[in-house]
């Protein structure tokens, strides 16, 4: 690799893949075991084995990285435990895809072939997930990596499923499910999504079977009349009780169906009768349960229909829509159409609409087990961020319904439940029994069903920690901290993680949750690998760098809301990056031209916490400056200062800089504890950018020059350069851990070292003042010589005009350092006096500024230039006063056109009266 240090910018090429490597080497992804300090535990929500990660994991993982390298530099034991997820629909339409293609069946193939091929479609994809989580740089455990079908996972799902059964909590029962026709399985309602679709409102004329009239049903299905067991309408419907019990018969078919009186049926929507259909609809389906309606299903599994629909069988659901419309019109019993936007069930991983669906399924009772969980969130035992998911889940968990955790597939945890041939006995076993415990016989069949993928993703918090094994891991690491993840999942893992950790180990899964934004294109769609428009990580870490990446990540996404991400984003985190090595490079030469020590002796190395306040006392800075100074770079070095600094040598510039330097750790601690982390990283982002670089080393660059105060100020930039360092470890790793192994007095991987803190009192508040007071001058004189048109290396005079002697004898101390950073040649401070002829006017506070421009502008050019500006604008101003007393422009332009240019005009007016001004002044 070449020598980074030669490059004119930053380049993370070898620089992320020695540091992960050095980190791995060093064992520090594995919780300190010597510490004290209670540990700090994130579990990573898996990602689905089914490609590649996209952006939303970037900033999932990013996050995560951020919180358990700031807890591991406060000293806290930290481990963030990896693992990835079996995703039994998204992997089994991935691998029935790829087989299609090579002109293999799945269900011809068998299940035992099926299941090799996931298997080895898992491991390809894991390898490739796992390079890219370690690219990002994040620091998990990868000794305690798991897997949700691992054996000890597999263990963990049996064993809950055998508890929560033995409790009577789950059960088998015939049930209306959501059904998807594609993957043929019954998914849950939070896998449905609703989908607001323009269809049709067909009513349909339902004869009397005695042939004197008819009822006119409303529906928007009218494929579904063959599965109708009933007409329904409220039993207290003036209008139309009376029709209760009599018989219709049922359009197209050699049926007779009653009526019968619901509360369901509203008398004031549609027409008043409700056609019911038992086994195709929740509603129609609680209909039939409290009347005994017969539950005839008239679609086969894959949405076609079956024998029921007469001469329609064999048609797919659509198609028999429209088949079944024609014949109703040909019969004379449809009476009417109506257009009718409504919302669609769709599934959310293939996005075929849902059918309701009669079938015989296995549910999880959930209202015992959202009792505690919600009574965890509600007293503050589980904190939310942002808060306002409180109430979102609070809602879900008061309104929760059984759980369908059976699925139709192969790929997954088997059902672990045997039926015996002989005599019918359900058996429910860890493992495979070898004969029937009722009757002896050895013929057992297991359910061919798998369940849901949630099923073991909410064990999450404690099947990785070793449950359901009593292991050390499980009993120092869980509770764990915190949960980070996006709030589309709210309700399919969190809710259930909760839940799940209180029935089987009494206790919360974590303290908080911190919900993610969605990451999403320029168009506003979610990105995921689903829709293809997410790039690879990989790629992006190729050209920017992962810290570059990262930064860009979580500085701009405010906690819980989406970003809309555009790859021209990461420039920021780029030229950061690149901002960051410059200052290191400005500093460290100087360093080394000023002769100090390359190397610097750090003694046992800088404590595992660094709270500056109990380094240096409340006052000490004013009272002491240099004993605080060296008290302050032990602290954070864990060496002696490699120079001689006297209470005198810290000048305006420093004092500020290590005042605004306190205000900053402490508003970075804070951001961060709060779970503000854009906020916590732009804090340090403004102040190294702006402060340190922008103010600090251009203040500070004579003096670096000079053998008498090179020492002093250079001290002071490494002092601020290493807490910088530490301070946006977390963020950017790899870029502060090759620049803190630059620093002389570095010792160590900055990753196990302290992270900054301050509670104290701010030091150097005054001086503070005084130097942005001087800030608030100079950029006065800046806007001034851009108004006049100086030239960059043009210098001259300034005159500052205060309004007591006493201000002058203060801001004089100053005045240097005012010339300076104007780029002017001089600056005078006076009290009182006459206006300066012909020169520019600022105000900053009570100080008046005068720019003369004799020697900075030829004042004939310059009135020249003026002049023909002036003339530009004017041609300009005539055209648009033309423009808008044309009545006919006037009449048909849009309203915020005209207004457009109404602003326009008296905004180049008053910009006109101000350059002839400017050429008044230059007259004087």
């Amino acid at each position: 690799m070449a020598d980074i240090r030669q490059l004119a910018q930053y380049s993370p090429s070898g620089i992320e893949e020695k540091w992960f490597g050095a980190w791995e080497a060093a064992g520090l992804f594995a919780p300190d075991e010597t510490l004290a300090a209670e540990p700090f535990v994130i579990t990573l929500p898996p990602p689905n084995v089914t490609g590649i990660l996209h952006m939303g994991h970037c900033l999932g993982g990013s996050i995560q990285d951020t919180l358990i390298r700031w807890a591991r530099m406060r000293g806290q034991p930290t481990l963030w435990v990896p693992g990835t997820d079996h995703a039994s629909i998204a992997t089994e339409q991935v691998v029935t895809k790829q087989m299609a293609a090579e002109g293999l069946d799945k269900r011809e193939a068998g299940r035992d072939v099926f299941l090799e091929r996931a298997w080895q479609w898992k491991e390809k994809s894991h390898s490739r997930i796992t390079e890219q989580i370690k690219r990002l740089g994040c620091s998990l455990d990868w000794s305690r990596e798991a897997f949700t079908m691992d054996e000890t996972r597999n263990r963990a799902v049996t064993t809950a499923f055998r508890r929560l059964k033995e409790k009577g909590l789950i059960y088998r029962d015939v049930y209306l499910v959501n059904w998807c026709p594609h993957d043929l399985t019954a998914i849950s309602d939070d896998e449905v999504e609703y989908r607001e679709v323009q269809g049709s409102l067909w009513y349909l004329r339902y004869p009397f079977a005695d042939g004197e009239g008819h009822v006119t049903v409303a529906t928007t299905r009218p494929e579904t009349l063959f599965g109708d067991a009933a007409v329904a309408v409220h039993p207290q419907d003036p209008a139309r009780k009376h029709l209760i019990g009599r018989m219709v018969k049922l359009p197209l078919t050699d049926r007779e169906i009653p009526i019968i009186g619901d509360h369901h049926a509203d008398p004031e929507k549609g027409t008043g009768f409700v056609k019911i259909t038992p086994a195709h609809d929740p509603n129609y389906f609680e209909v039939g349960r409290r009347h005994d309606l017969p539950q005839i299903i008239c679609m086969t599994p894959s949405a076609m229909m079956n024998e029921k629909a007469g001469p329609f069988a064999g048609l797919d659901r659509d198609a028999c829509r429209q088949a079944t419309v024609t014949a109703l019109e040909e019969a004379g019993l449809l009476e009417k159409v109506e257009k009718h936007v409504h919302q669609v069930g769709h599934h959310d991983r293939c996005g075929t609409v849902i059918e309701p669906y009669l079938s015989k399924q296995w549910f999880l009772k959930m209202e015992s087990l959202a009792e505690p969980a919600i009574k965890a969130v509600q007293e503050g035992d589980i904190r939310l961020f942002p808060d306002r998911w409180v109430g979102v889940y609070n809602n879900w968990m008061d309104n929760i319904r059984d759980w369908c955790i059976s699925r139709q597939l192969w790929w997954g945890h088997r059902i672990p439940v045997w039926y015996c041939d002989g005599c019918g006995a359900e058996i429910c076993a860890g493992d495979t029994p070898d004969t029937c415990p009722e009757c002896g016989g050895g013929q057992l069949t297991q359910d061919s069903d798998v369940l849901d993928t949630w099923f073991s993703s909410w064990l999450w918090t404690f099947s990785p920690l070793g449950w359901p094994d009593e292991t050390a891991d499980l009993k120092k690491y869980h509770p764990t901290s915190v949960l980070v993840t996006a709030a589309d999942i709210i309700f399919f893992w969190v809710a259930r993680m909760v839940m799940a950790s209180y029935e089987f180990l009494g206790e919360k899964p974590f303290g908080e949750v911190l919900f993610t934004g969605i990451v999403r294109d320029e168009q506003g769609r979610k990105m995921s690998k689903s829709l293809g428009n997410s790039p690879d990580p990989i790629d992006l870490m190729d050209k920017f760098g992962a810290d570059a990446l990262r930064c860009s990540l979580v500085m701009l996404t405010p906690t819980g809301q989406d970003i809309f991400f555009d790859e021209a984003t990461l420039e920021v985190g780029r030229n950061f990056c690149n901002k960051i090595f410059q200052a290191t490079k400005l500093v460290l030469g100087s360093w080394d031209e000023a002769g100090l020590p390359a190397e610097i002796e750090t003694g046992q190395g800088a404590p595992r916490t660094l709270d500056i306040a109990d380094i240096v006392a409340d006052g000490a800075w004013e009272q002491a400056p240099a004993a605080s100074f060296n008290a302050l770079w032990q602290g954070v070095f864990g060496g002696e200062l490699p120079m001689t600094v006297g209470d005198g040598d810290l000048q305006l510039e420093d004092r500020w800089i290590l005042s605004r330097l306190h205000t900053m750790i402490a508003g970075c601690d804070n951001n961060m504890g709060k779970r503000r982390l854009n906020d916590a990283a732009y804090e340090v982002f403004n102040f190294f950018r702006h402060e340190f670089c922008d103010w600090y080393l251009e203040a500070i660059k004579p003096r670096m020059r000079d053998s008498e105060q090179q020492q002093t100020v250079l001290g002071v930039a490494v002092l601020i350069l290493g807490l910088n360092y530490k301070l946006l470890h977390p963020v950017m790793p790899f870029i502060t851990e090759e620049l803190w192994s630059w620093l002389p007095p570095s010792g160590g991987f900055i990753m196990n070292s302290s992270f900054p803190q301050f509670s104290g009192e701010v030091p150097f508040t005054a001086d503070c003042r005084a130097f942005e007071e001087i800030q608030e001058i100079v950029g006065v004189i800046r806007n001034l010589r851009n108004e006049l048109g100086v030239q960059p290396g043009r210098r001259g005079r300034a005159l500052l005009r205060v309004p007591t002697a006493a201000a002058r004898t203060e801001l004089a101390r100053g005045a240097d350092l005012i010339a300076l950073l104007a780029k002017m040649e001089v600056v005078e401070v006076v009290c009182g006096g006459e206006d300066p002829a012909q020169a520019g006017v600022g105000v900053a506070g009570t100080v008046e500024i005068f720019l003369p421009m004799k020697g900075l502008v030829d004042l004939e050019k310059e009135k020249a230039r003026l002049a023909r500006e002036v003339g530009k604008i004017e041609g300009w101003l005539k055209g648009c006063r033309a423009k808008l007393a044309n009545e006919k422009f006037t009449a048909n332009a849009p309203e915020h056109v005209i207004r457009q240019q109404r602003d326009l005009l008296a905004e180049n007016e008053a910009k006109a009266v101000r350059i002839r001004e400017r050429i008044a002044a230059l007259d004087v």
